[in-house]
């Protein structure tokens, strides 16, 4: 295992580092980071002697089109979304124009960052998708559609995160927060009013760091029958409720729940049919769709390690999420 060449795209983003930061810990490898701005790496990880900086635009790759032929390992967690065009010249394009600059003889292994969104309860494609989606989401359902059907497919495994945790609210946070985690301050100043809702819609969380672990495990272990070919994983712990999320909440908090009005799948639909409110078609399709858990679900026990964060009580601890004071 030891001197091969890992490359990390989107090396600077909150799973990016979890990631950076376990091969540094667990690994020999040579480490490759495709950043836009290297000042978003920590200072020990920029001027580490196994770290090489490949600082572009996943568009502008072949800038370093020598380094990426010699590659053995390709972690591709680089994304984008917002402007439909950057979507699709991020999501697809340049990323299939960086897989033509791989050596395919040298390359063992491709770890591909997809989205659980495109997937359905059984983890199969879902078309709507591709219908109702984001740009993001669309890309997404596309580009995973194409690299299945690729030469590069036998050598993939494909990873859907469900929703993802990272970094802290502290003054001081090691990794960059994700999007989820830094929402958790808005959640909890609509706590007062959420107490009086029961919704058992399901859902998925997974720590980042229990995504690069999983990825590590992956690639140091892609050899193995079982792992052999093209494969695709869910990531995430075992559902929750909205419901259940709600009273860990509560109580994390000292707030009481009184009653709660219970806002079923039917009532939703309803709501969303009499009420003055604007919702794009990917906000309509979820909250019809109410419930997003998925089967089989992969998190670090799976292959018998040991997460991090297996519970939401855990994702609170670890997010130093301030108390909101109601009662």
């Amino acid at each position: 295992m030891a001197y091969k060449n890992l490359l990390i795209t989107g090396a600077n983003g909150c799973v990016g580092q979890y990631l950076v930061d376990w091969f540094l810990k667990n690994t020999k490898f040579r480490l490759y980071l495709m950043v836009r701005d290297k000042s978003k790496l920590p200072i020990s990880v920029q001027q580490n002697k196994k770290v090489k900086l490949m600082v572009c635009d996943i568009r502008e790759s072949n800038m370093y089109k020598k380094e990426i032929s010699q590659i053995n390992y390709l972690i591709h967690t680089a994304t984008a979304w917002g402007d439909p065009q950057r979507a699709y010249e991020v999501n697809i394009k340049a990323f299939e124009e960086l897989l033509e600059m791989l050596d395919i003889e040298k390359l063992e292994k491709i770890i591909y960052f997809s989205t659980a969104s495109i997937l359905d309860t059984q983890t199969k494609l879902m078309k709507e998708s591709l219908i109702y989606g984001t740009e993001y989401i669309q890309t997404k359902y596309k580009c995973f559609q194409r690299l299945r059907d690729s030469s590069f497919a036998e050598k993939t495994f494909a990873v859907f995160p469900t929703l993802v945790f990272g970094g802290n609210l502290g003054k001081k946070s090691k990794y960059p927060v994700s999007y989820l985690t830094s929402g958790l301050k808005e959640v909890e100043k609509w706590l007062w009013l959420a107490r009086f809702l029961k919704l058992d819609s399901k859902f998925h969380f997974i720590h980042a760091k229990d995504i690069a672990q999983i990825c590590g495990f992956l690639i140091k272990n892609h050899k193995e029958k079982q792992y052999k070919g093209f494969r695709k994983f869910v990531l995430g712990q075992k559902f929750i409720s909205i419901d259940h999320a709600i009273i860990s909440l509560l109580k994390r908090n000292n707030m009481r729940r009184y009653f709660a009005i219970p806002l079923t799948k039917k009532i939703l639909k309803i709501l969303l049919r009499i009420l003055p409110i604007q919702t794009s078609p990917w906000d309509s399709f979820s909250i019809k769709k109410y419930d997003f858990n998925h089967v089989p679900i992969t998190n670090p026990e799976t292959f018998k390690l040991k997460s991090y964060a297996k519970s939401l009580n855990d994702i609170l601890r670890l997010s130093k999420l301030p108390s909101c004071n109601n009662n």
